[in-house]
């Protein structure tokens, strides 16, 4: 894991490119340099009544330039006051936090659904090998063009706007796809269903599990899940998803 620090950035431009989801680049002194996909970053805000910082994946670095790249939706005051940053704002932030993706040879799945689709556009660019990625959104879509540089993309809607009607794994059935393993970002019900997909095929798995954190350090417990194992930290069968996480084998943890 890398080391983590707390910097104060400036925005070089936040735009918004879906219905409510925003792309945001910020320069920065060294977090940039040090995140690698699948961590995280926490922003914080600067109105001093949202005392705890907003945790959100990292969406693409540019070390040339110090910059990093994170896309979020508005979920609440705290992302809402993001939304409204503009070029040359400060922006105080703090990370990389938590485990990234493992980076292994071979064929490979990048699975992303909702706003779990930003962390593996970062894998995506990192990552070695024939990759396929499978996208989920529930209506429009965001980010898919980008993906086309490092391979064949697939897209799934709820609603069948774009792509195939359904899910990431309807999507994968559709196309007669496969690999040796499957890396994945999204909601609890599609890493639900990912993981038991991979189980049944025998498949090498891993997921990145989106949660709501507090002090993002592993110190609140409050965004533990269950495992197998016991934690040497908690002494029970947790894993925090903000220290030993956000990626895990999906064997590792229940959820």
């Amino acid at each position: 894991m890398s080391e983590k620090r707390r910097e104060r950035g400036t925005v070089i431009r936040n735009s918004e490119i879906s219905n409510g989801i925003f792309d945001m680049w910020v320069r920065t002194e060294e977090i940039a340099r040090l995140a690698v996909p699948g961590q995280f970053v926490t922003l914080y805000c600067e109105d001093e009544s949202r005392l705890l910082p907003r945790p959100i994946s990292v969406c693409d670095t540019d070390e040339t330039n110090r910059a990093l790249r994170v896309v979020y939706r508005i979920a609440g005051k705290g992302t809402k006051e993001f939304a409204g940053l503009s070029e040359g704002a400060p922006l105080t932030l703090a990370g990389p936090f938590g485990n990234g993706f493992p980076i292994r040879k071979g064929t490979s799945f990048l699975i992303g659904g909702g706003i779990g689709i930003p962390p593996m556009l970062a894998l995506a660019k990192r990552l070695g090998g024939e990759k396929q990625m499978i996208l989920g959104f529930r209506d429009k879509t965001f980010l898919a063009d980008e993906f086309l540089q490092y391979g064949p993309v697939f897209v799934a809607t709820e609603d069948g706007s774009a792509g195939t009607k359904g899910n990431v794994l309807d999507a994968i059935r559709e196309h007669h796809l496969d690999a040796e393993r499957i890396y994945a970002c999204g909601p609890l019900p599609m890493l639900r269903a990912v993981k038991a997909y991979a189980a049944e095929r025998g498949m090498e798995c891993y997921v990145s599990l989106e949660e709501r954190m507090a002090c993002g350090i592993g110190a609140c417990l409050g965004c533990v899940c269950k495992s197998k194992e016991t934690d040497a930290h908690t002494n029970v069968q947790n894993k925090r998803i903000c220290k030993e996480g956000p990626v895990f084998e999906a064997g590792e943890v229940e959820f």
